[in-house]
């Protein structure tokens, strides 16, 4: 991952650290109380619904590696490949807004086709 730093940036890179590395109460000290956070599920609100969105997935990574990540004053974009329990290999990316030192935006783009593969051949039949 490169190396360079800004506000938002080394924010996000906490943040990510954190909720990588099983620490959810970490990860919930960047993120702010009304954070609104677009999922391809849909629309999340509020810190409560976004833990209760991330946590789940969270407890079931087992490896991460971090792609790249950029970012400026008040916008970042990490990209990394986790490894979980359902699945070894799934790319995803978070597009991060920042206001006031907390994260008030999250966009999160993951790529579902693993998870289906993993749960269709798990599914007899």
């Amino acid at each position: 991952m490169n190396q360079h730093t800004s506000p938002a940036l080394d924010l996000a890179r906490a943040y990510f650290d954190a909720w990588t590395g099983h620490d959810m109460d970490k990860a919930m000290t960047y993120i702010a109380a009304d954070i609104v956070c677009d999922t391809p599920a849909g629309r999340i609100r509020g810190a409560d619904a976004f833990r209760a969105f991330l946590e789940p997935f969270a407890d079931t990574v087992t490896g991460v590696r971090p792609l790249a990540a950029f970012g400026d004053e008040t916008t970042a974009l990490i990209m990394y490949d986790t490894a979980s329990v359902p699945v070894p290999s799934a790319p995803g990316a978070e597009l991060i807004g920042v206001e006031n030192g907390r994260i008030t935006q999250s966009r999160f783009i993951f790529d579902r086709l693993p998870f289906y593969l993993a749960e269709t051949a798990a599914t007899p039949g």
